[in-house]
């Protein structure tokens, strides 16, 4: 028998907003069955308006077809990133598509915030791959007001805004973000601004053992633990301080060149020649840029997961779009593709064993790190991942070329 939906957190989103189209606007007071708002106010402007939309949350029914209809808006975001980078087999994009019963789920029957997150922050990479920063950062900030997942992507952002801008070109895009967050959150600053961020922001919120997906196998008391989160917080930090060092900065300069303007900086690029030039102005140097810049933010995101304090089964939305990028962006050899995609349906599998169990949660963190492995020991993409073809003669320009 096929449910009709599964209520979790619908019910709770409703009567959290209903509550500020009452007019409170002390963020304490807004609860619902399921406790207290701890959203952005983005989130609050979001669903109020399917709120209003649905019949004040009654209509189930008309709400599932607007989030069918997300679910489709995500997969045309995400399958554009995709055909930008070039680096996903075409097959895969029917796993994305069919094969996961879970993000069905996710988006269809249970109605949750974080597909909406997911899916402007998809809109705002776009937005960065087609040169657009400030939209982008704008976008990007309105995802974090719906929900703080998106911040595991914000140290890769903030390095490509150095990278591209340098410190004092960063520092306005930087700007736009936290503007953004106060323009939406000022009617509660007014009111309460302690009550309002420490709910929305609250960095050190308990999660329920009961409904972790990625550490089951640990004893309750250790993951309720206090050091445990202080060391999964460290590793997080030294993973994205290797990766920052090692596999997004290119360059052979110091990283602390990025604080520069670009055009102080050495180049990078190689001699120039005929071919060199040639080579600069194709579309090739297009797809490398585009793929370095989705992988430094799916990278950063993704080591977030790996340390995550801990995983629901909503949260498999937060990089399950990601993970053929992360497995195709490196090169791969054609008995190689096998192991990937067998790699894909062993998580979908962790993610699906309803409740958890030592393990499913044991095999995604293996699954995790060959992940991380092939990340870190693969040939990853650059700002100028290739260089161009060696050529034994000069080759001949015509007019028209020139």
């Amino acid at each position: 028998r096929r449910p009709a939906d599964t209520e979790i957190d619908w019910k709770a989103y409703m009567q959290e907003v209903e509550g500020f189209a009452n007019g409170t606007l002390d963020y304490t007071r807004l609860k619902g069955d399921t406790g207290p708002l701890v959203y952005p106010a983005g989130f609050v402007y979001i669903f109020l308006g399917l709120y209003h939309t649905t019949g004040r949350g009654s209509d189930i029914r008309l709400a599932q077809y607007l989030f069918a209809g997300l679910y489709l808006l995500n997969l045309l975001l995400v399958f554009r990133i995709y055909c930008r980078t070039n680096k996903v087999p075409p097959y895969v994009f029917f796993f994305m598509c069919c094969a996961s019963y879970r993000i069905h789920s996710i988006f269809v029957l249970r109605l949750f915030n974080d597909p909406v997150a997911m899916a402007i922050l998809f809109l705002a990479i776009n937005l960065f791959l087609e040169e657009h920063w400030s939209w982008g950062c704008l976008l990007f900030s309105l995802a974090v007001s719906v929900k703080m997942n998106i911040l595991l992507f914000a140290p890769g952002l903030l390095f490509l805004l150095l990278q591209r801008f340098g410190l004092l070109g960063c520092i306005p895009k930087l700007c736009i973000c936290a503007l953004l967050q106060v323009v939406l959150g000022l009617p509660f600053l007014l009111v309460n601004p302690v009550g309002y961020l420490t709910r929305s922001f609250d960095l050190g919120r308990q999660f329920q053992f009961k409904w972790t997906v990625n550490w089951r196998f640990l004893p309750e008391e250790v993951f309720h633990n206090r050091v445990f989160h202080a060391a999964l917080l460290l590793a997080h930090l030294a993973g994205l301080g290797l990766f920052a060092l090692h596999r997004w900065h290119s360059s052979k300069e110091s990283i602390l060149t990025l604080l520069k303007e670009p055009t102080r900086r050495k180049p990078a690029s190689p001699r120039l020649t005929v071919n060199n030039i040639l080579w600069q102005a194709s579309c090739v140097c297009s797809l490398n840029a585009s793929a370095w810049i989705v992988f430094v933010l799916f990278s950063s995101n993704f080591l977030g997961v790996c340390c995550s304090r801990s995983l629901h089964y909503q949260f498999y939305v937060w990089y399950f779009h990601t993970l053929p990028y992360l497995l195709w962006c490196t090169p791969t050899t054609k008995l190689a593709h096998m192991p990937k995609v067998l790699l894909l349906g062993v998580i979908e599998l962790c993610w699906n064993t309803y409740p958890s169990t030592v393990c499913s949660s044991l095999s995604l963190h293996i699954c995790h790190g060959l992940i991380l492995l092939q990340l870190w020991y693969g040939t990853a993409p650059t700002a100028l991942s290739h260089a161009p073809p060696p050529s034994r003669k000069p080759t001949a320009v015509s007019k028209k070329a020139q």
